[in-house]
């Protein structure tokens, strides 16, 4: 930091501690940048960070990553980042595990050529078919590739590249991925497995961009890696990183407004009045929040604003985090995750919340199985988590101040669900029932409160083709000094949201875009 600046001045602003900012904020560190983060929650991470109780201690948003081997080109950016001390490790050959009607169950395994052998011998009567799916995904996820990096270049290089590339775009994302395998694929049963793994980016087949399908799938074909140490090791890896370049990294911040001269972005104002200035702020709270919440109505109204504000935030979801005490895997738990679905429908996997209506769909993980660091002690004390993708609407009457004005039936409902949550774990892992000592309800509400993102949207905004068209979600905004960073920026998940805060950091010193071709 020079001489000339005061303590609340720096040389870059993050607004948004999860993965977009934290990579943004240390890959500016790296480059000499003195850096500010700031988190309006209780702890830096965002959905990388981790919560205990009685004992147990759950991630809240990571359950496996693909690519980030330290081989792998994830894992390269991640290792020059935190300086090798954050380590991503395989649980194993098999990742997934999808379980359909009629006791039909099939293991998602590495390397890709495995798992097509055991769709070829599921379904020996589609060999052909499969093969042009394994093609379709190479052949989306470049697609997909072009467009990213659309985003980070000027015109008119970029109305050029997109000129050239136009078809093999539209083919491959500007079509859904239930468009796309019902072009590939005649046989429903294998459409349904193909598709299972949506909510691991969160656009149900009907209205997911096939891009982003591609492009999440290919990068689990090398396998999946768990954090060492669970998911709080990338903060514990990536803020040492910004305070030892004379940055700062704070909780319990809430950033009220960007503050702006001249139509600049200078600095930001927080809930509590104070003031921080810098010539570069990053937001990586989502793109939506950024302009609804912290742009004053000049700028929030222009051109691009409004069409941010037009992209729909994604899913939501209930989640119970699960505590036991016993040998889980000699009752039943495995590293890899299990998918459990009612219906050969797919899109059929997000549940309204209403009383009588049964859950469609189940995705179960062991994080204490995966992490090679996990110490069970002497009664074996391990944790599980099971998750239901949600529309907003089951919670909508609670929501804006409703559960605070209706306790009791909030109560009553959270109840409810968490009963459905846990009835329907244990009739898949009866045997696992009865070493449950520990069970808590996560809601959309509460990924609400902790995110502030609009309708407890988990991976951002909407993961549509008309999302991935989109020329508004660029990591160099409209308004000069102003840059968004994170998964809306790239694509949704921890990869995507690390590769959207390089291309965040990108736009403000493109030296790290030499990091990014690493």
């Amino acid at each position: 930091m020079t001489s000339t600046k005061t303590a609340n001045e720096f040389d870059v602003i993050v607004i948004g501690s999860g993965m977009g900012g934290m990579t943004t904020a240390t890959a500016l560190s790296r480059m000499n940048h003195t850096v500010l983060l700031l988190e309006q929650a209780s702890s830096i991470g965002g959905l990388t960070h981790a919560f205990s109780r009685d004992g147990f201690t759950w991630d809240v948003g990571l359950h496996y990553c693909g690519d980030f081997g330290r081989d792998q080109h994830s894992g390269r950016i991640l290792d020059w980042l935190s300086g090798g001390t954050i380590e991503f490790r395989s649980f194993g050959t098999v990742y997934d595990t999808l379980h359909f009607p009629d006791g039909f169950d099939i293991q998602v395994a590495r390397p890709v050529d495995a798992f097509r052998m055991e769709l070829e011998e599921r379904f020996p009567g589609s060999k052909s078919e499969i093969h042009a799916y394994f093609e379709a995904i190479e052949a989306a996820g470049e697609a997909l590739f072009f467009v990213m990096a659309e985003r980070a270049m000027p015109e008119p290089f970029r109305s050029a590249h997109r000129w050239w590339n136009k078809k093999k775009i539209e083919r491959w994302c500007g079509r859904t991925t239930g468009e796309v395998i019902a072009e590939l694929i005649s046989d429903p049963q294998l459409a349904a497995v193909l598709s299972a793994q949506w909510g691991t980016y969160g656009g149900k087949p009907k209205e997911g961009a096939f891009g982003i399908h591609a492009t999440v799938m290919g990068h689990y074909q090398g396998g999946a890696g768990y954090p060492v140490g669970g998911a709080a090791a990338i903060a514990n890896g990536l803020v040492p990183v910004i305070e030892g370049a004379g940055g700062s990294a704070l909780a319990n911040t809430p950033v009220r407004s960007i503050l702006m001269d001249e139509g600049h972005a200078v600095g930001v104002r927080t809930s509590s009045g104070e003031t921080f200035r810098a010539p570069n702020i990053v937001s990586a709270i989502g793109a939506r929040e950024t302009v609804k919440r912290l742009l004053l109505p000049e700028f929030a109204d222009q051109e691009w604003a409004r069409e941010v504000k037009a992209l729909r935030p994604s899913i939501c979801h209930f989640q119970i985090f699960l505590g036991f005490e016993g040998d889980i895997a000699r009752c039943g738990a495995t590293k890899s995750n299990h998918w459990f679905y009612e219906s050969w429908d797919t899109d059929t996997g997000i549940w309204s919340g209403g009383a009588d209506e049964p859950l469609p769909m189940l995705f179960v993980s062991f994080p204490s199985l995966k992490d090679p660091a996990h110490d069970p002690g002497p009664s074996q004390r391990h944790t599980g988590e099971a998750m239901v993708w949600a529309d907003w609407s089951s919670v909508a009457d609670f929501a804006d101040g409703g559960a605070e004005q209706r306790p009791v039936e909030w109560e009553e409902y959270k109840h409810d669900v968490e009963s459905k949550l846990l009835g329907f774990f244990n009739a898949k892992f009866p045997a696992l029932a009865p070493l449950v000592v520990h069970c808590e309800l996560g809601t959309p509400l509460a990924t609400a409160a902790f995110t502030r993102h609009e309708n407890g949207g988990f991976y951002g905004v909407e993961t549509t083709p008309r999302r991935v068209m989109s020329d508004v979600l660029q990591p160099k905004t409209k308004i000069p000094g102003l840059y968004l960073s994170g998964q809306d920026v790239m694509m949704p998940g921890i990869a995507g949201a690390l590769w959207g805060g390089m291309l965040g950091a990108a736009a403000v010193d493109p030296r790290v875009f030499r990091k990014l071709r690493a």
